[in-house]
């Protein structure tokens, strides 16, 4: 009888214990707003990638291009955003919500990157040897950037018990990729005002 006490006792503690490490999940917008950690989330690449592309698109240099090449969208590559902060960032994720950004504007074209192109080139001279003469791509007709936007995601944060300020400075530079000029500059900031939970006893 103490044998068979005992091994309910232990099973009753085993739920007890799964049933603390259920987790509730719950579907959301992917557009909504939500800060947890406070840390650089899916909302701020969104919203600073469309903001950078804004402010690059109603600089001189498009215009500049365009009445130089008789009203030609210029051809840019989205390149290297370094992460200079303490903390994990999705870089390849806001290159792509930068790229999405300029894509949807309609007023630049935008070509893959380096790791995509080799990728591409491989699948290109396959094609050569394997697809039919009226369907394979033909080599070398690439479309040539002119343009490589670049930058970086620096923060300083600054805390003092259970408050804390996490600042976010985001810099961009579009390359003139045959000249190395820098015909923009773009800067965007974000500024997070964290306060924790105080513990209750």
């Amino acid at each position: 009888m103490l044998r068979h006490r005992t091994a309910f006792a232990l099973f009753a503690a085993a739920l007890a214990v799964s049933a603390c490490g259920i987790k509730r999940v719950s579907r959301v917008d992917p557009n909504s707003v939500t800060d947890l950690s406070g840390g650089w989330n899916d909302t701020d690449s969104r919203l600073v990638a469309n903001e950078l592309i804004g402010q690059s698109l109603s600089a001189n240099w498009t215009r500049d291009w365009a009445a130089a090449n008789a009203g030609q969208s210029p051809t840019i590559i989205v390149g290297e955003f370094r992460n200079r902060t303490m903390e994990h960032i999705a870089v390849g994720t806001f290159v792509r919500d930068l790229e999405r950004a300029y894509i949807t504007s309609g007023a630049v074209r935008v070509v893959a990157s380096a790791a995509e192109r080799d990728e591409v080139r491989g699948e290109r001279v396959d094609q050569q040897t394997n697809a039919s003469a009226e369907t394979r791509a033909r080599m070398a007709r690439e479309q040539g950037a002119r343009f490589m936007l670049q930058g970086d995601v620096q923060a300083i944060e600054d805390s003092e018990g259970r408050e804390k300020i996490v600042f976010y400075q985001i810099d961009a530079t579009m390359i003139d990729l045959e000249t190395n000029a820098k015909v923009w500059v773009g800067q965007h900031k974000i500024k997070k005002y964290i306060q924790r939970r105080r513990l209750t006893p």
